[in-house]
């Protein structure tokens, strides 16, 4: 009869272990492929960024061809491109002071295209241009892409931040070191719509 029950509660110690094994196993698994999948959105947002700072010189090269076209206007879309390139935020590292000193460079892009397009509509011969319309074009498919990127990324993050909260997950979260990641937040201010014309 000892036999038996000691068999007996081995065998509840050995299929005890294994459903705490297993459930610990599928929970750091689970928080590593949203983990993942943050990294992953992020490198979108990057991309597409990087498709934006792309056109910028296209864009200049083409409005430099007009003579008498405002080239302070042009120095600030170089300088800001200049500046938000050298600010590079890997997704191992999405505190929020990276991200918001990531979203100020591209704040400074923004805006100084934003200034060069308003200034464009002094020059119709420029704004006829078919080069510079198919540029134009492109910026505007590069915001909406950026747009879309920011979303998903903000998402994603809502997803593991929210698995992560959640108990008994969060002891696992906290156990392996797995930390709340920061959201791209829209800066100040940007409830305002810049007034951009393109026609």
């Amino acid at each position: 009869m000892k036999i038996k029950k000691s068999w007996i509660i081995i065998g509840v110690i050995v299929i005890l272990g294994l459903v705490i094994y297993s459930n610990v196993k599928n929970t750091f698994n689970a928080m590593q492929i949203l983990e993942e999948n943050i990294e992953g959105k992020w490198a979108q947002v990057t991309t597409d960024y990087q498709r934006r700072m792309d056109l910028i010189p296209n864009l200049v090269k083409t409005v430099k061809g007009y003579a008498d076209f405002e080239k302070e206007t042009l120095t600030a879309v170089v300088n800001a491109r200049a500046k938000a390139t050298s600010v590079n935020v890997k997704a191992d590292d999405l505190n929020p002071a990276m991200i918001q000193q990531f979203q100020q460079a591209q704040e400074g892009i923004t805006s100084s295209l934003g200034r060069l397009l308003v200034t464009i509509e002094r020059y119709p011969d420029l704004k006829a241009n078919q080069n510079f319309m198919d540029l134009q074009a492109q910026l505007e498919g590069t915001e909406n892409r950026i747009a879309n990127s920011r979303r998903k990324f903000n998402q994603a993050t809502q997803e593991y931040n929210t698995f992560i909260k959640i108990f008994p997950k969060n002891i696992y979260a906290n156990i392996f070191n797995f930390e709340k990641k920061s959201y791209f937040e829209a800066e100040k201010g940007a409830e305002k719509a810049p007034e951009v014309s393109f026609e």
